[in-house]
């Protein structure tokens, strides 16, 4: 279990007849964010509860922090922290008065409560709103607050399950910077979303739960490569240049009109030269060069709506 935070093999857990997570296998490396995807229904509150002590697992070797789940339950909630997607925040006192009552929760003294919450608040830029009531606060502080309530503790691990459910575009930015700067300082995310477009933008890798089962594991980019529809879309100026690319490339599409051809491709690097290379062969130079790759959202369509949608996976893409 070095330098993993979290690691599952064959989680399971069923509620009666119905199979809720049907043998889960993941790794989270020590301070990167871990993105949990999928439809809902799919698990992934029910993962967050179980790798979190909350629920327990029917069956599966699973250890967060380095300690064994079943055999050292205390130990894995000294390691850890948990924002869930409904605000534990208590919104009759101050933000102060939340952080102070976490802070005795961790049985802190009362001078080193104090020094915590003071970082924390200025941190999370809530200073200012210390002493109004947390009823009066807006959803991105509220969401601030609850997170700076779970950093009392200087968890190593974190479970964010929809952070950002609910907030504004601005909000959800800032607490995207909030969750990089917490990597940055060596924290673990473990993170369900519902915003695919988060998953991309914070993820160093992702998971996508479908039915209990994970599908597909992998960076954003390796996901995205699991989807067709990808190509390179070339553009011409000259109507000679674009017949002449029409015959030097294979399996292009042509657009007459527009003077533009389109060739499959993963976007990679290779395949990008590839194409380059037989355009300089035949000493043609087009006007205009651009990537179409599929994104997050494609993906997670094509594999949550059916394994017919796919086309065939590289294991090592889909580990």
């Amino acid at each position: 279990m070095t330098n993993l935070a979290i690691a599952a093999n064959g989680l399971r857990k069923s509620y009666g007849d119905k199979v809720v997570l049907d043998g889960v296998d993941l790794t989270v490396p020590e301070g990167t964010v871990f993105s949990l995807l999928g439809p809902n229904g799919a698990g992934k509150t029910t993962a967050v509860k179980i790798l979190s002590t909350l629920v327990s697992a029917d069956a599966g070797d699973l250890y967060v922090g380095g300690h064994d789940l079943a055999a050292a339950p205390q130990a894995v909630r000294a390691a850890i922290g948990v924002t869930g997607q409904f605000s534990a925040v208590d919104g009759l006192i101050t933000g102060e008065e939340n952080m102070l009552l976490m802070a005795d929760l961790h049985h802190l003294s009362r001078r080193e409560g104090r020094r915590v919450t003071a970082e924390l608040l200025e941190r999370f830029d809530l200073v200012a709103a210390a002493k109004k009531p947390a009823s009066t606060y807006s959803g991105g502080m509220r969401r601030r607050l609850d997170i700076a309530m779970t950093l009392v503790g200087s968890p190593r691990i974190i479970f964010l399950d929809e952070p950002t459910t609910g907030l504004d575009p601005r909000s959800r930015h800032t607490m995207w910077q909030i969750i990089r700067e917490l990597v940055t300082g060596g924290v673990t995310v473990f993170l369900t979303t519902q915003y695919l477009e988060e998953a991309d933008e914070l993820a160093d890798r992702i998971a996508v739960l479908n039915d209990g089962r994970i599908v597909a594991q992998g960076t954003a980019e390796e996901l995205k490569r699991l989807v067709p529809g990808g190509h390179v879309r070339l553009r011409f100026a000259d109507p000679a240049a674009y017949r002449s690319a029409a015959l030097a490339l294979e399996e292009v599409t042509r657009d007459d009109e527009a003077l533009s051809l389109q060739i499959p491709s993963d976007g990679s690097q290779r395949e990008l030269r590839s194409v380059l290379d037989r355009l300089d062969s035949a000493g043609i130079e087009a006007d205009e060069l651009t990537v179409h790759t599929p994104d997050l959202d494609d993906v997670f369509f094509a594999l949550t709506g059916g394994a017919s949608t796919l086309p065939n996976q590289p294991k090592e893409a889909v580990r």
